[in-house]
């Protein structure tokens, strides 16, 4: 699938970007086209996955001629790029817009323009009933992102989501704002104790994407069977495990509830109740079949080979099995977000 391919990753100067450009390098891939707006982020990759087959690009996905350059001869996008903070995006909506509909529109256009076959777009499960600007932007993502299949006119390009929560220590989850909080020796704040989210590792993400470029036919949002895990507990985890490292006695640092953020949710989910009628799985995902059945213009004919008629979906981190304390410290061991530093 991707063995001598051209492949672009817009956005790819993060940390999901990094695991992607390694996985997708393990293919044999002819070149893989890194495109982000932050230099300091793709010098920061050129030195992790220098690689003769990588080429870091400058640019803005706002910036349509620039994406024009960096598509051509494309064949596959993974499109990343995106205003991810809720709160920066709740503070800053017009910016927000520009980026996540108008820059993610551009992408769409350039790629059509341009020849690719195969697209992914990286959405998030706040674009679920969304109550903020981010998840707003993101659903509206999903929805240009399923109609580009039938947008594209005569091209034969397939556009397809994946749709995933938060990352383990990612610069979006608050595992790094808790270290940096227990480094300091507290308090540890959290805005609810009744929150609960469903996380993923940078692997889980790369194996959604890599999975959505292989099952893709045309509309589909795929995404991975996550764990669930109470905020309270993982402030908890993070304290026994982090504080010794940084000469702190785990009892002597608080837990501090302060309140909801703006937009802020106490559960997140994965699929509406709509959705979850025409959803399908496989042993590790769930696909979301297009809404097409009063849409003369969109045909989806699509097999999903390997998946079947999902008939129990966990769709609320309120509702499904919660990690551990042991099976969280695991789970962050795993991902180096234990790891502290002195400096």
């Amino acid at each position: 699938m991707l063995a001598d391919k051209n492949v672009l990753i817009t956005g790819g100067g993060g940390s999901v970007g990094r695991v992607l450009t390694e996985r997708i390098l393990d293919r044999d891939p002819n070149v893989v086209r890194i495109l982000d707006q932050s230099e300091a982020a793709l010098a920061r990759l050129q030195r992790t996955v220098g690689n003769d087959q990588c080429r870091f690009l400058l640019g803005d996905v706002r910036d349509r001629e620039r994406l024009d350059r960096a598509m051509n001869n494309i064949d596959i996008v993974v499109h990343t790029a995106a205003m991810k903070h809720v709160d920066i995006a709740e503070y800053n909506p017009f910016e927000a817009v520009k980026t996540n509909i108008l820059g993610h529109q551009n992408v769409i256009d350039a790629a059509i323009d341009a020849g690719v076959d195969l697209f992914v777009f990286t959405s998030s499960d706040k674009a679920v009933a969304p109550a903020n600007t981010m998840g707003t932007t993101k659903l509206l993502g999903e929805r240009l992102t399923t109609a580009g299949n039938k947008y594209s006119g005569g091209h034969d390009i397939t556009l397809a989501s994946v749709r995933f929560g938060n990352v383990i220590d990612s610069s979006q989850s608050v595992v790094p704002l808790f270290r940096e909080q227990i480094r300091e020796g507290g308090p540890v704040t959290l805005t609810d104790e009744r929150m609960t989210r469903f996380f993923l590792t940078y692997i889980d993400i790369a194996d959604l994407v890599l999975g959505a470029l292989e099952h893709a036919n045309g509309g589909e949002i795929f995404l991975s069977k996550m764990a669930a895990v109470r905020i309270d507990d993982l402030a908890t985890a993070m304290v026994e495990s982090v504080a010794p490292a940084y000469g702190h006695d785990p009892e002597a640092i608080d837990v501090e509830v302060v309140g909801r953020r703006t937009g802020e949710t106490l559960h997140e989910e994965i699929m509406t109740p709509r959705e979850s009628e025409r959803a399908f799985e496989n042993e590790d995902l769930y696909a979301i079949l297009p809404e097409t059945d009063n849409d003369p213009y969109f045909d989806y004919t699509g097999d999903l080979d390997g998946f079947e008629s999902a008939d129990e979906i966990t769709r609320s981190s309120a509702d499904a099995t919660k990690l551990s304390n042991d099976e969280i410290v695991g789970l962050l061991d795993r991902n180096g977000a234990l790891e502290v530093s002195h400096e």
